[in-house]
């Protein structure tokens, strides 16, 4: 079968579209035909090989042959079952995580997928997992409720626009933050407010929220904590896939989260994210009902996964990028 390989931590000119050995699943495993997946910070790490500690787990020099291959976020049809799987069959449409989904096939453990809304496509579930995790189990860690007034900050990005979609789904009043060119496009997806960073500070408003999430980490602690209502919560996203400064500052604001929690009436919290199967069984729900649709940035063929890399390494993606893989002749989308 062909998959994208990266022997070697670089530029996004790494990665290979070779021939490889076909995966077997294990006894909890499914065997997936690929037909779409989408890139995460995670995976640009991976190429970049940064932070440096990412290495410690996946090589010093090189990635390890068994985690060389790129690629969380996976939709496609199961091909065959290990003998201890229970909740899916061949012929299933299914999306979740695995490893290694920029391929033909790939395995995935049962407990980290979930069943595709039959009127969702393949791509759209692909863009869905781990951005989706994320956005949704921060939201949940801040303690979201109805009527609250939520800020997103990165409210653009793949992370950002599902956190948008889901506090509206809970009933919040929504605030996203992004760049000019982008808020038109969070607006369309539910917003009530859109702050244009590069033409005012929300730290410098008058408005108080119940509730920031922040994503980019652009903003000192002291100056989000101006903006938050006496009980307030501030969620920090995880360091996962930051990269060199970022992965400082993500760093920084963890400990800064831990010691000024314990002497303030607000509220921080910092969130990393978790596999859930219950929670992608959830957002396939809310993806079939048409209250979250995913925003696709572009889309590239699995022979175009380089140029893929790099739009994402470009930090600049409206949402999801997403990368197909056709199937004997059938369209990915399909």
């Amino acid at each position: 079968m062909k998959a994208i390989v990266c022997h070697r931590y670089g530029a996004p000119e790494a990665l290979r579209l070779e021939d490889v050995d076909k995966p077997t699943p294990g006894d909890g495993e499914v065997l997936i035909q690929v037909r779409a997946a989408s890139l995460n910070a995670y995976d640009w790490g991976l190429v970049r090989g940064r932070p440096a500690i990412l290495r410690l787990m996946v090589g010093l020099r090189r990635p390890k042959p068994k985690l060389n291959r790129p690629g969380r976020d996976v939709a496609g049809r199961v091909e065959s079952v290990g003998r201890n799987v229970t909740r899916f069959k061949p012929g299933d449409d299914v999306f979740g995580l695995c490893r290694g989904s920029l391929a033909e096939y790939a395995c995935a453990s049962e407990s980290y997928l979930a069943a595709k809304p039959a009127n969702v496509s393949f791509e759209e579930s692909a863009a869905v997992p781990l951005a989706g995790l994320t956005a949704l189990q921060g939201l949940r860690a801040g303690r979201i409720q109805s009527g609250q007034r939520v800020l997103i900050n990165g409210a653009a990005g793949g992370v950002g626009t599902f956190a948008v979609q889901f506090s509206k789904s809970f009933g919040a009043d929504v605030t996203g933050v992004c760049s000019t060119r982008n808020v038109a496009m969070v607006s369309s997806i539910g917003a009530d407010r859109v702050v244009d960073y590069t033409r005012e500070a929300f730290t410098r408003s008058e408005q108080r929220y119940d509730l920031i999430y922040d994503l980019v980490s652009n903003h000192s602690f002291s100056a989000c904590r101006r903006v938050l209502t006496p009980r307030g919560v501030f969620v920090a996203a995880g360091v996962g896939g930051a990269d060199g400064r970022a992965f400082g500052r993500r760093l920084g604001r963890m400990l800064t989260v831990a010691l000024v929690s314990r002497f303030v009436s607000q509220s921080m919290v910092f969130n990393v994210t978790r596999l859930s199967q219950e929670d992608l069984v959830t957002m396939g729900g809310l993806l079939e009902s048409g209250k979250v649709r995913p925003v696709i940035d572009s889309r590239h063929r699995l022979s175009e996964a380089s140029e893929a890399m790099r739009r994402l390494s470009e930090g600049h993606a409206r949402g999801k990028i997403v990368v197909t893989v056709d199937q004997n002749g059938t369209p990915a989308e399909s």
